[in-house]
């Protein structure tokens, strides 16, 4: 029986079938597993590493399998707390084309309501790590990805390394930066 957070989330993320969703890499469920991981490696806080290993349970702009509803929100946050869940909902809320460019302004596109707002500085530091952990494992697992979307990632995280914690700003330079740069 589950008896901490990240395990009651893992519970809940296997009764949904994470670990049956395809993703690049794997699965989401090994996806998922290995961004928290990496949040704990930088260390993040309890919380953000649960919103790491529950980031797409809403789905994203750039992965729209959603493993629960909007209207479901209170299941989740009752696994990984409160924290934890709006963590995931601002992640999973945002439109990536019209939010990136923004970040740091703030400025914050919700894609399932179309309002923009300024969100919490905190919210946009938590949104920029996850966002780092997440597409650094999958261009670490995809030479292809990394060759394809590597640069653009390069740029992207670039311009939010103000937000960004000193590890995770440290291993988009190790992932992305291309051979033979300087350091």
């Amino acid at each position: 029986m589950p008896t901490t957070a990240t395990e009651e989330a893992r519970a809940l993320l296997l009764r949904l079938a994470a670990d049956r969703v395809p993703h690049p890499g794997g699965t989401l469920l090994a996806h998922l597993d290995r961004v928290h991981a990496q949040l704990a490696h930088w260390g993040a806080r309890p919380a953000l590493r649960l919103a790491g290993l529950c980031h797409a349970c809403y789905g994203t702009d750039g992965f729209p399998t959603a493993l629960l509803p909007l209207d479901r929100r209170t299941e989740l946050a009752s696994v990984i707390g409160p924290e934890a869940e709006a963590v995931v909902h601002f992640y999973a809320s945002c439109d990536r084309g019209a939010t990136y460019p923004h970040l740091l302004e703030p400025l914050f596109r919700d894609r399932f309501t179309g309002r923009t707002c300024a969100p919490d500085p905190l919210l946009c530091r938590d949104f920029a790590e996850i966002t780092a952990a997440n597409e650094l494992d999958l261009a670490r697992r995809d030479p292809a990805f990394r060759e394809r979307w590597g640069p653009e990632l390069l740029t992207l995280l670039t311009r939010f390394r103000p937000l960004l914690s000193p590890p995770a700003w440290q291993d988009t330079l190790a992932v992305l930066r291309p051979a033979g740069s300087r350091p």
